[in-house]
């Protein structure tokens, strides 16, 4: 119940944020649409484990207000914590997802955004010398904004929720990178 209650709020904003978005057509020219990518960096938390981690995504901007994007990522720092007297290194193989995305333009360069989606997580953990893994589905949804400096190269910073299906487990992760419309 939770779940369903977090994705339809996530949705409702995606939605909301084109009726938002009426009072500025007026006063903010069209923005531009078509393909986009980027590289971002960032920090996943969540059940004690701080790790590392580098994305790419890339996405179509379909006018305005609306777009999708594909998102995969892998570990760049593993977390060691200590249970039982034994270390545990977990370590994130990779993460992968797909998004609706609401942008809400500032101006020709600028945007807030956010995004909800659905994504796959796998996690390695290992010690005394034995390794296991396992992957888990998510619901993601999340805010940010971007600005692109000369209407091509830009910065996004933005934050994401995952919440896990098959566990009360969730991730939150913050991350900041280099974008750039095509």
């Amino acid at each position: 119940m939770k779940k369903s209650l977090i994705a339809s709020a996530a949705l409702a904003a995606i939605i909301a944020v084109p009726a938002m978005a009426q009072a500025q057509v007026a006063t903010t020219a069209a923005v531009p649409t078509g393909v986009y990518g980027g590289v971002n960096a960032g920090i996943a938390n969540g059940e004690g484990l701080d790790l590392g981690v580098i994305n790419g995504r890339l996405g179509y901007r379909f006018n305005n207000f609306f777009g999708v994007e594909g998102e995969v990522g892998t570990g760049l720092k593993s977390d060691t914590d200590t249970i039982a007297g034994v270390d545990v290194n977990t370590k994130l193989k990779y993460d992968a997802g797909v998004y609706g995305v609401g942008f809400l333009p500032l101006g020709p360069n600028t945007d807030l955004l956010a995004r909800v989606g659905y994504g796959t997580t796998k996690l390695r953990a290992k010690a005394a010398g034995v390794s296991a893994s396992d992957s888990e589905e998510s619901w993601n949804f999340g805010v940010g904004a971007q600005h692109h400096f000369d209407g091509q190269n830009g910065v996004r910073v933005d934050f994401t929720r995952k919440e896990f299906e098959n566990s009360s487990a969730h991730a939150n992760v913050w991350s900041v990178g280099y974008t750039r419309r095509f």
